[in-house]
């Protein structure tokens, strides 16, 4: 399968003095040096943008901007929701599995501060269902606080288990260069609600919510005969994608069926299972996403999941680390950079790269990235190739 030999990662967060359009470029130019080609090199490239914060659509000729030799290079625009970042990695690796390409540039950016608090809760909504679901009270949040609504009345409360998960991503935020918020909260905050934690929809309180963010990640993929002959590389053991039906009427939404499904496919085509991944950086948007993703990728029973935080299973230097990026909770969510984000800091870790993130000794890497309320479903499975 193809392999990853070069990336950059921007600062996530509230960027000011960025663009869309120098976001793309920046890290698209980056991540063509750090993989050690030239420009002319590169046969294709993908961008990732979910779009709807700002009025300029149609980014896809902004990787161009990197460099005059991408001029007139086939670029296109790759949207799957909150997916949006894995789907362009994938669409990227379709293309070296076709024999079209030998280097193809993924870039994942998104702007969203630049739009108001209202018009963000508008855009994200595009993610759900809205002929059913558009009149969600809370936005998204309220979306997923309909979930949590659920699960809780299915298993009970969970709520000390959603505020573990944020302390835990939290806490592991704190060495991640390119979080937006390097804090470590505590349980106790995150767990008591208060005037700097307020309940934000049904259960969901504000530290149960990944951060609005802008931000942008690019990787330089290619085919494994080429990348075995590079200073570094990560091959991708596994890539699979599940798509479900968007209307939650139409699911039982707290099983998070398509994330199990991807799970499942990436298994059976890296020839694995859950207890061969050394750690996995997952889709906590909100932490009873989390929380469900313990269960659907099967680390516990269903209705368990409450068991891998509270008996220690997904810290750091747990059985199965979860997240020790920080996650979406701490490093924040550019929605179309996320996808790509997740496959930069599972590369760090592979290569020994994450400093004081790092774990001991990972040999594989699990990734699931989510689009809607687990309505896109992507898994990668990722090994250090040199």
């Amino acid at each position: 399968m193809a392999a990853i030999i070069g990336w950059a990662h921007s600062q996530f967060g509230k960027l000011e003095d960025e663009e869309l359009e120098t976001l793309i470029a920046r890290v698209a130019h980056d991540a063509v040096e750090n993989a050690g080609i030239e420009f002319a090199d590169v046969n294709a490239i993908y961008v990732g943008n979910f779009g709807g914060f700002e009025k300029q659509s149609f980014p896809a000729a902004f990787a161009l901007n990197a460099d005059d030799q991408l001029r007139f290079k086939p670029a296109t625009r790759v949207e799957n929701a909150c997916a949006t970042g894995s789907a362009a990695v994938h669409q990227g690796l379709n293309e070296i599995a076709a024999g079209k390409s030998r280097f193809v540039l993924v870039v994942g950016a998104e702007k969203m501060t630049s739009a108001s608090g209202a018009e963000i809760g508008d855009a994200l909504l595009n993610a759900s269902y809205r002929k059913e679901e558009g009149d969600t009270p809370g936005g998204f949040a309220g979306v997923f606080g309909r979930i949590a609504d659920l699960y809780f009345q299915r298993y009970g409360d969970q709520s000390a288990a959603m505020a573990r998960i944020a302390a835990k991503n939290h806490a592991n935020g704190v060495a991640n260069p390119y979080a937006q918020l390097r804090k470590d909260l505590g349980f106790e905050f995150c767990n008591t609600v208060s005037d700097k934690n307020p309940y934000v929809a049904g259960p969901i309180r504000r530290t149960d919510c990944s951060l609005v963010s802008d931000g942008a990640a690019a990787i330089v993929l290619t085919d494994g005969e080429t990348a075995r002959g590079r200073e570094k590389a990560v091959s991708f053991r596994a890539a699979a994608h599940a798509q479900d039906f968007m209307p939650m009427s139409r699911r039982d939404i707290v099983q998070f069926e398509g994330c199990e499904q991807a799970w499942k496919k990436a298994h059976e085509i890296a020839g694995t299972s859950l207890n061969d991944l050394s750690f996995v950086e997952t889709h906590d948007c909100f932490t009873i996403a989390e929380l469900i993703e313990y269960e659907a990728m099967g680390l516990t029973p269903r209705g368990q999941g409450s068991r891998a935080i509270t008996e220690g299973w997904t810290t750091k230097d747990g059985k199965l680390p979860v997240n020790p990026s920080g996650g979406l909770k701490s490093k924040g969510h550019p929605i179309g950079a996320t996808g790509v984000s997740m496959h930069i800091m599972a590369a760090m870790q592979l290569l020994g790269e994450a400093n004081g993130m790092q774990i001991t000794n990972p040999e594989l890497a699990g990734i699931f990235n989510m689009g809607g309320a687990a309505v896109a479903n992507y898994v990668s499975v990722l090994e250090r190739m040199r």
